[in-house]
């Protein structure tokens, strides 16, 4: 099984995603019945219909696409954790998060996405952000660069990360839900030493901010592929400059540690100095 991804394959990918979102995502915005709406590991984890049916119809989609291929969506990994354990060796895999923001996307609050990411042998070679409100999406191939392409799929924008600067200047969205108290203790404190910094309950959003050039600086502690891998490959491709905590390559696989993102290696490691210090993850 070779499967070449492509310019024709973002394509593609992006006209999956678009798809499911019209016809599972936008019908139930703001229009959930009751009980569409359920929590899984607590009370800010939800999942919605809306979820499990574009999970399903990507799925589906993607597997009449690229046959033989390996779907992992974020609630199919939730039924099966067993799942992840098959993305390191997969050919071509696809990582799928439905509805990124899904608390957005409950609160009737129009900041959510569609994402997926294609890997091969634990390599991510493809990337797709969509959104549905907007209806324009974000995407990436390996070594082609990072570009918006609009409702009709055509590539209108070429994104890049902004400039570097110091990290007063830095404006940086920063998740520190997950953080161990310890950490947490350690990092939120320091905060203030960026210009801003905001939490939009949706990395979806937060990479094609700073993609686009208009976040400087993200952090993240909580590795799960369907939300780190499609923003990844887009700030890759878009100039930037990613690590885990450790200074070691983030990897899809990775599910531990957690991971920055800046414009170049400088501005990372201001940026990691700048909220982690001395404190060793």
């Amino acid at each position: 099984m070779t499967h070449p991804f492509d310019l024709a394959a973002a394509q593609d990918l992006d006209a999956i995603l678009r798809e499911a979102a019209r016809a599972e995502i936008l019908p139930r915005f703001r229009r959930l019945a009751q009980g569409a709406v359920r929590t899984k590991s607590g009370p800010q984890d939800l999942v919605t219909d809306a979820d499990e049916a574009a999970e399903r119809q990507i799925t589906a989609a993607l597997e009449a696409r690229f046959p033989g291929c390996l779907v992992i969506g974020e609630e199919a990994a939730e039924r099966d954790p067993a799942l992840l354990d098959r993305l390191e060796a997969a050919e071509l895999a696809f990582v799928v998060d439905p509805v990124d923001g899904t608390s957005n996307f409950a609160a009737g609050l129009p900041l959510f996405g569609v994402m997926a990411a294609a890997i091969r042998h634990g390599e991510i070679i493809g990337a797709a952000i969509h959104d549905p409100m907007g209806d324009d999406t974000a995407l990436a191939v390996r070594g082609q660069g990072a570009w918006i392409a609009d409702a009709t799929g055509q590539r209108t924008a070429e994104l890049r990360v902004a400039e570097a600067k110091p990290v007063a200047e830095m404006a940086a969205a920063i998740s520190w839900r997950y953080l161990a108290p310890a950490m947490k203790a350690s990092v939120v404190p320091r905060m203030t030493a960026f210009a801003s910094v905001v939490s939009f309950r949706c990395a979806a959003h937060e990479y094609r901010a700073a993609a686009a050039g208009h976040l400087d600086m993200l952090f993240y502690n909580r590795l799960m592929p369907w939300d780190h891998a499609p923003g990844w490959l887009l700030h890759q491709e878009a100039g930037g400059f990613s690590a885990q905590f450790d200074a070691s390559p983030y990897r899809p696989a990775s599910r531990s540690g957690g991971l920055i993102m800046a414009p170049n290696r400088a501005a990372w490691e201001a940026a990691r100095e700048a909220l982690l210090g001395g404190y060793e993850p």
